[in-house]
């Protein structure tokens, strides 16, 4: 399966929110720990990789606020 930039933004976008569920590809996964959401975001960014090897690694970086 080839995934989108879109779909990591998705899954990153429920890391930054502390959500664990998550629509992307046209799918809602609800995951168990937030371990198994990062190991699907290192997945994405892997296949991501792979799909344009010539591209520069994309970093994100995300701020959290407690209110």
């Amino acid at each position: 399966m080839a995934f989108t930039q879109q779909d990591l933004n998705a899954v990153e976008r429920a890391i930054a929110s502390g959500t664990l569920t998550v629509e992307y590809s046209g799918k809602k996964v609800t995951f168990r720990q937030v371990s198994e959401l990062l190991a699907a975001r290192d997945t994405i960014k892997a296949d991501l990789a792979t799909q344009n090897p010539t591209s520069r690694p994309r970093s994100s970086i995300a701020i959290m606020e407690r209110f």
